[in-house]
C-alpha cells in the first residue's frame, strides 16, 4: 500500500463486494468497483445499491458524490486488490473456482509488482495458492519471493459478516488476514485497518480459507442437530419448541431452532468445501449437510398430503428468501420448496409472499400456478398458509385472520 491515498479495485460487487467498497471509499480510499453486470454498474454510478441491505445505501451515495467510489467493466491497476467474486459449488458438490480463476486471469495484466491482492470469497483450502498460480503463468516476469521489485503479495481474508447486519459487522467484527508469501498478511491488515475496529489475527493462507469453513460448518453441525430434533419430534407427537425451551434452561445447553432447511451462500455451501477437501474424514459435516439438505423434501411430505384434502388448494407460501427481513435468495430452502410445490401440484395454485422483492424470481416466474401476493390477500384466500421465513411482517400478522387456515409453521412463530 502507497503512503498516499491508497488505490483499491473491488472485484465483485456483490453482497460483500459492494459494502466493502463502499466503507474503504468513506476511510478515504480511492476505490473502483469492478463488475459483469452493466444495471449493478450503472446503480452503483448512481449511488444506489442494486440489493436490500440496511445502511449501505447512505454510505455508498456518500462516497460516490465524493468521488471516491466507481464502478465500471475493466480491471485498472491499483496498489491492492479486492477479490469478492462467488465460490459456488457444482453438481457434484465439488468447489467452482471459475470466478476466481477468471478474475485473476484479469488481474495479471495490471501488475507491475509491489501490490496486494485479497481474496475475500469464500474458498476450498488452497484457492488462494490458485490464484496467485494463475498470476504467475500468466506474468512471468512476477514473483511471489518477498522484497523483490517485481513480488506481488497475496493474501486470504475471509469475510465473516451476517446479510442484515453487514455494514455493522465489516467494522466491528475481527478480521483473519492470511498470507501467502511475505508480509501479505501485514498489509491486509494496514488496508482493513482503515475501517475496522475488531482485533486482528494474522495466519497463512491456508489455515485462513478453513477457519471461514469450520466457522460455518460448526453453525451447519447445530442446526441440523436442531433439525433432526423436529423430524423425532415430530413422530413422537412432542412440541419441539417447547422441548427445545426446555432444554435449553440446563445452563451449558444452547440447542438453535429448526427450520425448513438451511440457506445462504456460505452455511449451506461451505460445508461441503470440507468434505471436497477430506471426504473420508469429514463425517459428521456430511452427515449434518445431508440432514439439513433433507428438510425440504420433509416439509414438502407434510404439505402435499394436506393439499389433497382440497379440491383445489390455494397454498399461501410465506417467504422465499433464506433468512429474516432480507432479499438474498440464495441456496433458500423456502424458494426450493415453493419450486418444488409449484411442479407437484395438480391444481389449484401458490400465493408466494415476499416483502422484500418486487417480482418473482425467474425460478419461479414460468409456473402459471405461481404469484407473488401481499400478505393479507394471500392469506385470506388461502386454504393452507405454510410459513417458511419468519420475516417481522408474519411475526407482527393479526393471527385472528389464521384461526380457518390450515397451518404448516416450520420456524414456531405462530406456536
Amino acid at each position: 500500500m502507497t503512503q498516499q491515498t491508497p488505490t483499491v479495485a473491488v472485484i465483485g460487487l456483490g453482497y460483500i463486494g459492494l459494502p466493502t467498497a463502499a466503507v474503504l471509499a468513506s476511510a478515504g480510499a480511492q476505490v473502483t468497483g469492478i463488475d459483469v453486470k452493466e444495471t449493478t454498474i450503472d446503480a452503483v454510478n448512481r449511488g444506489e445499491v442494486p440489493f436490500v441491505e440496511p445502511d449501505l445505501g447512505t454510505v455508498l451515495a456518500g462516497a460516490v458524490k465524493q468521488g471516491r467510489l466507481s464502478a465500471q467493466f475493466e480491471v485498472p491497476h491499483a496498489d491492492n486488490y479486492i477479490v469478492a467474486v462467488p465460490t459456488p459449488f457444482k453438481g457434484d458438490n465439488e468447489p467452482d473456482l471459475s470466478y476466481i480463476e477468471t478474475a485473476a486471469k484479469n488481474i495479471a495484466p495490471q501488475l507491475t509488482g509491489g501490490e496486494l491482492v485479497i481474496l475475500e470469497s469464500t474458498s476450498p483450502p488452497g484457492a488462494t495458492e490458485r490464484m496467485a498460480q494463475i498470476f504467475l503463468e500468466s506474468r512471468t516476469d512476477l514473483t511471489l519471493e518477498p522484497n523483490q521489485p517485481n513480488t506481488i503479495y497475496v493474501c486470504h481474508c475471509p469475510e465473516r459478516v451476517l446479510p442484515g447486519r453487514i455494514m455493522v459487522e465489516l467494522r466491528t467484527n475481527d478480521r483473519i488476514c492470511g498470507g501467502l508469501n511475505g508480509d501479505a498478511a501485514e498489509r491486509a491488515r494496514d488496508l482493513y485497518q482503515l475501517f475496522c475496529d475488531g482485533d486482528f489475527l494474522l495466519t497463512d493462507a491456508k489455515t485462513a480459507e478453513m477457519s471461514k469453513l469450520v466457522e460455518n460448518s460448526f453453525r451447519d453441525v447445530n442446526i441440523a442437530f436442531a433439525n433432526e430434533l423436529s423430524i423425532l419430534s415430530d413422530k413422537l407427537g412432542i412440541d419441539v419448541w417447547e422441548l427445545i425451551e426446555l432444554a435449553n434452561h440446563h445452563p451449558r445447553v444452547n440447542i438453535l431452532q429448526p427450520g425448513p432447511g438451511v440457506g445462504g451462500h456460505c452455511i449451506a455451501v461451505d460445508p461441503w468445501f470440507i468434505v471436497a477437501a477430506a471426504p473420508e474424514e469429514a463425517r459428521i459435516i456430511r452427515a449434518a449437510r445431508e440432514i439439513n439438505d433433507a428438510k425440504p423434501e420433509w416439509v414438502l411430505d407434510k404439505v402435499l398430503p394436506l393439499a389433497d384434502k382440497f379440491e383445489s388448494p390455494v397454498i399461501a407460501a410465506l417467504g422465499l428468501a433464506f433468512k429474516p427481513d432480507i432479499d438474498d435468495l440464495r441456496e433458500s430452502p423456502a424458494l426450493h420448496i415453493t419450486e418444488d410445490l409449484a411442479k407437484r401440484l395438480d391444481v389449484g395454485k401458490i400465493l408466494a409472499v415476499e416483502p422484500n422483492v418486487d417480482e418473482l424470481p425467474k425460478s419461479l416466474a414460468d409456473f402459471g400456478n405461481v404469484e407473488l401476493a401481499e400478505l393479507d390477500t394471500a392469506v385470506a384466500e388461502a386454504d393452507i398458509v405454510l410459513l417458511l421465513v419468519d420475516h417481522t411482517d408474519f411475526k407482527e400478522f393479526d393471527r385472528e385472520k389464521l384461526s380457518e387456515k390450515a397451518l404448516i409453521d416450520t420456524r414456531g412463530v405462530w406456536r
